[in-house]
């Protein structure tokens, strides 16, 4: 069976978990903690980073991007990239925004400083990292809400890459308790059709030890 290593509260790990559940994709979940760098996890990743995806037949394909660009290839039934040029353009955009801006600005800060800091013995949670996490947190929701509103899904018409990486993200962010969802406006309505996906369920019943979710959190109905 294919293995995917991974970190709980990594938003990367959790958007490939989706999407290997939602395109029905079986596979093992193995426990990675990259800062401890084994020789044994850089061999498959010398980047040493989380997620990374090993096939049946031995193939490994490190990085979350590289996963999902790889899954459309392998398994083109489902595609999740678009089918058009246009399509395909802004799931990448939207995609790029959310793991590469929306990481740094909100995730790296919160998720970042409060859990793989300490789980790595780096210290304690940073007060000004914080503060620029939680205000940058506002103004894309904002965004997102946005797109909620004016879109059926975040990139167009039809469900994407774009909003299983969105979707990783929050659903990390929402574990800790940091998201407040009165605020969220039409983001909220998306993130509950979005956890009520069958795909969404063994994130929803994740627990990990040292950190309690919300009451809300595996609730479909907020």
């Amino acid at each position: 069976m294919r293995v995917l290593y991974h970190q709980p509260l990594s938003p990367h790990s959790r958007k490939i978990r989706l999407v290997l559940s939602e395109r029905r994709l079986p596979f093992e979940l193995k426990l990675e903690r990259p800062w401890d760098r084994r020789p044994e996890y850089l061999e498959l990743n010398p980047a040493g980073t989380v997620p990374t995806l090993v096939e049946d037949d031995g193939l490994v394909v490190p990085d979350s991007g590289v996963i999902c660009e790889y899954l459309d290839e392998a398994y083109p039934d489902t595609a999740m990239l678009g089918r058009t040029r246009m399509e395909r353009v802004e799931v990448r955009r939207l995609v790029a925004w959310i793991d590469g801006r929306f990481a740094h600005d909100v995730t790296d800060n919160l998720i970042g400083e409060k859990y793989f800091k300490r789980a790595a013995g780096r210290g304690h949670p940073d007060s000004g990292a914080l503060r620029m996490g939680y205000g940058h947190l506002k103004s894309h929701m904002a965004y997102f809400a946005w797109l909620a509103e004016t879109r059926k899904w975040l990139a167009g018409n039809s469900l994407s890459l774009a909003d299983f990486a969105l979707a990783g993200h929050l659903s990390s962010l929402d574990y800790t308790g940091e998201i407040d969802w009165s605020e969220a406006g039409a983001a909220k309505d998306w993130y509950a059709r979005m956890k009520s996906r069958p795909c969404f369920r063994s994130l929803l019943a994740d627990r990990i030890a040292g950190v309690e979710p919300p009451d809300h959190y595996a609730d479909l109905d907020f």
